[in-house]
């Protein structure tokens, strides 16, 4: 475990309480406030106007973001995100972009209110430049932030803040994102708050120091101005509602935005049942050469109109799979966000006073200076999103009313490769392989997950343009496609997602490749009631590929069999080079299914097999569906084949006596799409057998299945020794009467059941 440098924790930014804040401000940074009564006296017609019109300033801040950057990441993939707060920093609007980013932005607002107000002071015509993960702003050193205080007749009235993805900000190697880091002093050094712009200047000084650590100077360079942009852009606006309407008036609707955020999410949960709900996942390789697996374990308790998110029992921090405190609580916020907020409006300040986290210091979900933490977004604070999503998905799954909003994990991660070296214009570049923002969305009850959707904690990202990466970096992609049989099976079925495979083009050196991410033995996009996980990542590169000899015959390689090569299967962490004949495979997640897949409609499964969602091979062996030569589902074999595949799961599963009727639905309260309440016992809901007492957990004394993790279907990856030693298991917990799968698993064998336990009650506000 790495020991934190003394005197580092000034540099440790936590949520404050904003009236002990305030009062921690020195009395020549005066600050505009309203009190209560201006709240509640604001008229509807005048706060539905206003809300709109700072809705907009946020959007155009975007826009202009968007509009002057010249990154990929920005412009195509929107990695990027940006909010207006209140004068304390309280979020009263996040972007619609990346919401990981936004999350953490109202602590760097915290931390340099209670460190610069008196030196250097805090000014009109200020703005801020950090990349600091462990003050806020970003979750790791290349999201970096340019933040503005916002003054209106000589009071400090709020803060705008642009974040953004950097290619690369310095550090060992290219991207600032390296498998052999131990510490985070081989990555880009983190810089606190710098004031970059002084009296409405940007100062050549700090612009130069910032740019200057780049192998990519002018793209930062040009971010940090976007960035400048989008603030001008911001305080702009900001200047004229508050010109028409007043400050107080303005004040008012922000701190009611917060309020009615707030209130509406509290009111949500207390419809819900109070009670635990546990999760864990794993985070594999902690560094280049590395095969272990590092466990992240949450609790989330629900009292009341309250969340408490206790992520005790993880990991120490090692290696470079880390993020600090901003990391987590992004994590929850990208789950929370459109879970349970997706009709309630975004304001941050509002919607994270209904939760508290507990997490130790020194653990990888909340790593302690000088730790690694370049992997943070994509690597912990990303799997602790996944836990916190497929808790609450179980808790809302046992209220009828809620089970809409319930989703199986998204995809896992973003599968992580950067590629570096010289471009076709002779000069050092940086990319990152953006294609995989097309993650498979995860099942509902009742729908589909869509099919290369997109990213959960990224509402408004996406892939982009194929001829856009082939123009800005010295690449030629074969490929980019959806990927049959990879949506985690299930009476809905997670959407796919996709590969790309990409050939270096037009360069006259070979490139510089840092594969990184998680999910490749274990699988990090659950499913759930039953429903199986989503892929497995497979990252490769094929050294001595065969591409451009087809290519040059005028034949477009089609399969990774016609590109040849060896197949060199990339781990964990990786850095390694690419060679000018060598091909890049990049197979990334899918989203997990819901409910058992020997329950899905055959004739959704034979629709999936048209359209080339499911192999035909699949749809035998994982949904027990038999087509005909012309595509048609073959009633009675069907039935057969499905209750053979039954008949195989008692088997292995132990299960003696006559197998129990599931030809009709159980009456009783739903707790999900396989279990009602009957009075205090829990029952199959497709054959009444009863399944344990409600409030306990019934889970570890049912019948269960364990095989190689290829049992769940061609979409997991046969042999996980490939990349960790622990063993790894496909496991089922079965209802020990019909043998429908309750629970589906692809985990080590030492990984618990979860013991989740609910009073089933409506509860009380506080």
């Amino acid at each position: 475990m790495t020991h934190p440098v003394p005197g580092s924790e000034i540099f440790n930014s936590r949520p404050v309480d904003p009236d002990v804040l305030r009062a921690g401000v020195p009395s020549s940074l005066r600050l505009h406030t309203v009190g209560q009564d201006a709240v509640d006296n604001l008229d509807p017609l005048t706060y539905e106007v206003i809300r709109h019109r700072l809705w907009s300033v946020t959007d155009e801040m975007g826009e202009t973001l968007k509009r002057m950057s010249g990154s990929v990441v920005v412009t195509e993939a929107n990695d990027f995100d940006f909010a207006l707060c209140d004068e304390v920093g309280q979020e009263v609007q996040i972007g619609l972009y990346n919401t990981f980013l936004a999350a953490s932005l109202d602590l760097a607002v915290y931390w340099t209110l209670q460190n610069r107000a008196e030196n250097p002071g805090i000014e009109e015509g200020d703005m801020f430049l950090c990349n600091d993960p462990w003050v806020g702003g970003g979750l790791h050193q290349n999201d970096a932030t340019v933040y503005a205080p916002f003054f209106f007749e000589g009071q400090l009235f709020g803060w705008s803040s642009a974040v953004a993805h950097q290619l690369d900000v310095g550090g060992v190697a290219p991207g600032s994102w390296t498998p052999r880091a131990q510490d985070v002093f081989w990555e880009s050094l983190p810089t606190p708050p710098i004031k970059v712009v002084r009296n409405n200047v940007l100062q050549r000084d700090v612009a130069e120091m910032w740019t200057r650590r780049s192998r990519t100077p002018m793209l930062l360079s040009l971010d940090l101005r976007a960035k400048v942009g989008a603030n001008i852009t911001a305080q702009t606006r900001l200047r004229r509602l508050l010109e028409t309407y007043g400050a107080d008036t303005v004040k008012a609707v922000m701190k009611r935005i917060m309020d009615d955020a707030e209130q509406r999410l509290r009111a949500k949960l207390r419809e819900l049942p109070d009670g635990t709900w546990h999760a864990q996942g794993y985070q594999e390789h902690s560094g280049q050469g590395d095969r272990g697996l590092y466990k992240i374990v949450l609790a989330m308790t629900k009292t009341g109109d309250t969340l408490t998110f206790d992520f005790r029992g993880t990991a120490d921090q090692t290696g470079m799979i880390n993020c600090p405190y901003s990391g987590v609580r992004a994590g929850i916020m990208s789950a929370l966000l459109p879970v349970l907020a997706g009709d309630i409006p975004w304001a941050g300040g509002g919607l994270m006073r209904c939760f508290d986290i507990i997490a130790d210091e020194g653990t990888m979900i909340n790593a302690s200076f000088p730790a690694a933490v370049g992997k943070g977004p994509v690597g912990p604070a990303w799997a602790a999103g996944n836990l916190v999503n497929e808790c609450l998905a179980k808790m809302l799954d046992a209220r009828p009313a809620s089970r809409k909003s319930v989703q199986s994990v998204c995809g896992g991660t973003f599968d992580m490769v950067a590629l570096a070296g010289v471009d076709q214009r002779q000069y050092p570049f940086v990319s990152l392989v953006m294609d995989t923002m097309a993650d498979g969305y995860g099942a509902g009850v009742d729908r589909d997950g869509v099919d290369t959707g997109g990213m959960f904690v990224i509402p408004m990202g996406r892939a982009p343009d194929a001829e856009m990466t082939e123009f800005t970096s010295p690449v030629l992609l074969l490929w980019r496609r959806e990927e049959t049989d990879s949506g985690g099976p299930g009476t809905q079925r997670g959407g796919v997602s996709g590969s790309v495979c990409i050939v270096p083009h037009d360069t006259p050196a070979p490139l510089g490749g840092v594969f990184s991410g998680s999910g490749k033995a274990t699988t990090m996009n659950a499913g759930l009631a039953g429903g199986y996980p989503g892929n497995t990542q497979l990252d490769m590169v094929l050294r001595g590929a065969d591409a451009w000899n087809l290519l040059a015959a005028g034949r477009v390689p089609r399969s990774l069999e016609e590109v040849g090569g060896t197949r060199d299967i990339m781990g964990g962490e990786v850095e390694t080079g690419i060679g000018l004949g060598d091909a890049i495979f990049v197979h990334w997640q899918s989203g997990g299914g819901y409910g058992d897949p020997l329950r899905r409609d055959p004739a959704a499964v034979a629709e999936d097999v048209i359209e080339a969602k499911v192999s035909a091979q699949a749809a035998a062996d994982v949904y027990g569906v038999v087509l005909t030569a012309d595509g048609e589902v073959d009633a009675a074999a069907t039935e057969a084949r499905r209750e053979a595949a039954r008949a195989e799961r008692r088997s292995a599963a132990g299960i003696t006596g006559a197998a129990a009727s599931a030809a009709s639905t159980v009456e009783g309260a739903e707790l999900d799409a396989n279990q009602v309440l009957d009075g205090a016992t829990v029952r199959c809901r497709h054959c009444g057998t009863g399944l344990g007492t409600f409030g306990e957990a019934y889970l570890a004394a049912l019948p269960r299945v364990e095989t190689a993790p290829s049992g769940a279907g061609p979409h997991v990856w046969a042999d996980p020794s490939t990349y960790v030693d622990e063993p790894v298991v496909f496991r089922q917990v079965l209802c020990p009467g019909c043998a429908t799968a309750l629970l589906s698993q692809v985990v080590p064998a030492d990984h618990p059941l979860p013991a989740d336990t609910f009073a089933g009650q409506h509860s009380h506000a506080h």
